[in-house]
C-alpha cells in the first residue's frame, strides 16, 4: 500500500467535511482580498471627496468583508478539523486492529516502542497532511486563481506579476525547499522513533544497566540519537526561515511591479486614480494567504514519511486468514493434534520440523526441550496465533484453519511466559478476562490460584493496585494472578508457557501442583524446560531429542 492510497482511502468517508473546509477558506480569504481591494478603492475615492452616497456601497462591502472573514474562518476551523479528526481517529482504530491481528507473529520485525510511535505520532501525520498542507494549498489554489484575475482585469502586468509571485511561492519555492530538506525531513520520524524506542529501554532497563555500568553507554547512545534529531530540525527550519524570506522579496517585487504598471496606466488614462491602490494592494492580502505554502510543503515531507511508515504496517502480511466461511467450533471433549507441523515466524526462518503432537481431553502433558526448539511456537500454532508452513493443527479433527481464530481462543487458552499485568487493580486486571465477572466469582478464580489468602489481607482487597508490569507483586504472586485470569476465562484447554520461570525449585513445585489442581478437568499443556516435571504429568514430550521416548510422534527440532 501506498502512502498516497492510504491517505485517500483514509479520507474518502470525510470527503464532504473537507470540501466544506477548502469552500470556507476559499470565502474566507477571498473575503480578506476583497476587504483589501475595496478599504483601497473606498480610501482612494473618499480622498477626492464625493458625495457620501456614492461611498455607501463600498463602505457596507467593507463590514460585510471584514464579518464574514471571521464566520467563514471560524467555519473553515471547525469542518476542517472536524473531518480531519473524524479521519484520525477511524485511521488510528483501523492501524491498531492491524496490529492485533499481526501480534505477534507478524509484529517480530518490530520493536514496542517503533510501534508506538507509530500508532501515536505517525497517526496524527494525517491531521497535519489534511489540515496544514491539503487545505492551504486547496484555498490558495482558488483565491490565488480568482485575486489574478482580478488584478488582471484592471493591470495585466501586475497580474502577470501576481501570478509569477504566486507561482514562486506556492510551487518553485516548496519544490526547491523539499528537494533540500528532503533527506532532513525523511529521517524524522524514524529518528524520532529511535529516540523513543532508547528512551523506553533506557527506562526498563535501567536497573540491569546500573548493575552493569552500562548507564553512561547509553545515554551516549540517546545522546547521539537526540543530536541527530536535531540536526535535521535545524536544516528543517533554516529552509522555513529561506522560505519566508522568498515570499517577502515576492511579495515586494509584486508590490513594486503593480505601483510601476498601475502609474503608466493611469498616466495613460486605460486605469481610473482611485483603481491604482487596488492594483498595488490586492496582492499583499493575497500573499498573506500564499505565505504559509512553504511551512506546508515542509510538513508534507515529514508527514509523507509518517504516512508511509503507517502504510508498511497496514501492508504487512498478516501471519493468521480468518476463512472466509468458518466452520463452528465442536462442543467437545476436546482433542489438539498437530499432524507432521512444521512452523516459521520469518519467511525461511523455520523453527519447528514435521512435528506430531496429541493433547487428549483432560491430558496433562508437558513439553520439555532446551530453548529455541519451538516450544512457544507449538503454543502459537495451537492458539493460531501462527498457521503451520507444513502439516495442520486440528481441533476435533477440524483443521484450525477453518475456524475463526478468535472462536479457537475462546476454547483454548495461552498463559504466556511474560503474561502481561496492566498498571490497575486486582480486581480490574482479573476482569480481562472477563468484564462482566462478579466479585464472587474473581474471589473464586484467586481461590483456585493459591491467591485468595494473600488478597483477603490486603487493606484495599480486589481493589489494590499491582503497578506498572505488576511491580507491586512477588514473582509468585504476579504467575498466579495471570493464573487466575486465565482460569476465570473458563477455557477447555489450557497452554501455560514457563509458569514457573523464576521461582525456586519449592515454589515451583507448589506453584505447579496449584496450577495442575486448579484446572480441574481442563486438559493442560506444561511447556518448561525443567526436567522433574515428569512425575506431575501423564505424558512428556522432548523436542530436543531425535526419537523422544515417551511420544513417538514428535521430531526433533532444528
Amino acid at each position: 500500500m501506498s502512502w498516497v492510497r492510504l491517505l485517500r482511502t483514509a479520507a474518502a468517508p470525510a470527503t464532504g467535511g473537507l470540501v466544506l473546509a477548502v469552500l470556507a477558506g476559499a470565502g474566507a480569504a477571498g473575503a480578506a482580498v476583497g476587504l483589501m481591494a475595496v478599504s483601497a478603492w473606498l480610501i482612494s475615492r473618499a480622498a477626492l471627496h464625493p458625495p457620501v452616497l456614492h461611498l455607501m456601497v463600498a463602505i457596507v462591502a467593507v463590514r460585510a468583508f471584514g464579518l464574514t472573514r471571521g464566520v467563514l474562518r471560524y467555519a473553515e476551523r471547525l469542518a476542517g478539523h472536524d473531518a480531519a479528526l473524524r479521519v484520525l481517529g477511524r485511521l488510528r482504530a483501523r492501524v491498531f486492529s492491524r496490529l492485533a491481528d499481526l501480534a505477534p507473529a507478524g509484529l517480530a520485525g518490530y520493536r514496542r516502542a517503533d510501534l508506538a510511535q507509530r500508532l501515536a505520532a505517525d497517526v496524527d501525520a494525517v491531521l497535519d497532511m489534511l489540515t496544514r498542507v491539503l487545505l492551504p494549498y486547496a484555498v490558495a489554489t482558488l483565491v490565488g486563481i480568482g485575486s489574478v484575475l482580478l488584478v488582471s482585469a484592471y493591470s495585466a502586468p501586475a497580474g502577470l506579476a501576481v501570478a509569477g509571485g504566486l507561482l514562486l511561492v506556492g510551487a518553485v519555492v516548496p519544490v526547491l525547499q523539499a528537494r533540500a530538506a528532503r533527506r532532513a525531513d525523511g529521517r524524522l520520524a524514524p529518528l524520532r522513533a529511535e529516540l523513543a524506542t532508547g528512551t523506553v529501554d533506557l527506562m526498563h532497563g535501567l536497573p540491569d544497566l546500573l548493575v552493569y555500568g552500562a548507564v553512561d553507554a547509553r545515554l551516549a547512545l540517546l545522546a547521539d540519537a537526540d543530536a541527530r534529531l536535531r540536526r535535521a530540525q535545524q536544516r528543517s527550519t533554516a529552509m522555513a526561515g529561506l522560505s519566508a524570506a522568498v515570499t517577502a522579496l515576492a511579495t515586494g517585487v509584486c508590490l513594486l511591479v503593480g505601483l510601476a504598471a498601475g502609474a503608466v496606466a493611469v498616466r495613460s488614462g486605460a486605469l481610473p486614480g482611485e483603481l491604482l491602490a487596488v492594483v498595488v494592494l490586492t496582492p499583499l492580502a493575497v500573499f498573506e494567504t500564499a505565505a504559509g505554502l512553504p511551512a506546508a510543503a515542509q510538513q508534507f515531507a515529514a508527514a509523507r514519511g509518517s504516512l508511509r511508515r503507517l502504510a508498511d504496517v497496514l501492508s504487512t502480511p498478516v501471519p493468521v486468514i480468518a476463512p472466509q466461511a468458518p466452520v463452528d467450533v465442536p462442543d467437545g471433549p476436546d482433542t489438539l493434534r498437530l499432524e507432521a507441523v512444521s512452523a516459521a515466524w520469518t519467511p525461511g526462518g523455520t523453527v519447528l520440523y514435521d512435528v506430531d503432537l496429541e493433547l487428549r481431553p483432560g491430558a496433562r502433558v508437558a513439553l520439555v526441550g532446551p530453548s529455541g526448539c519451538g516450544k512457544s511456537t507449538v503454543a502459537a500454532l495451537l492458539v493460531r496465533f501462527l498457521d503451520p508452513s507444513a502439516g495442520r493443527v486440528t481441533l476435533d479433527g477440524i483443521d484450525l484453519r477453518l475456524l475463526e481464530p478468535e472462536r479457537v481462543r475462546r476454547v483454548v487458552g495461552y498463559l504466556p511466559e511474560d503474561a502481561y499485568l496492566f498498571d490497575t487493580t486486582i480486581a480490574a486486571n482479573l476482569r480481562v478476562a472477563r468484564p462482566d465477572a462478579t466479585d464472587d466469582q474473581l474471589r473464586a478464580a484467586l481461590s483456585e490460584a493459591r491467591l485468595l489468602g494473600w488478597v483477603d489481607t490486603l487493606p484495599d482487597g480486589l481493589e489494590t493496585l499491582v503497578g506498572e508490569h505488576g511491580r507491586a507483586l512477588s514473582g509468585g504472586q504476579r504467575r498466579r494472578l495471570a493464573l487466575a485470569r486465565a482460569l476465570l476465562a473458563g477455557f477447555r484447554v489450557l497452554i501455560l508457557d514457563e509458569p514457573t520461570e523464576h521461582l525456586d525449585d519449592e515454589n515451583a513445585a507448589a506453584l505447579l501442583d496449584d496450577v495442575l489442581a486448579a484446572a480441574g478437568d481442563r486438559s493442560v499443556l506444561v511447556i518448561s524446560h525443567r526436567a522433574d516435571i515428569t512425575a506431575r504429568v501423564d505424558e512428556v514430550i522432548d523436542l530436543g531429542q531425535a526419537r523422544p521416548a515417551v511420544h513417538q510422534g514428535a521430531s526433533a527440532c532444528r
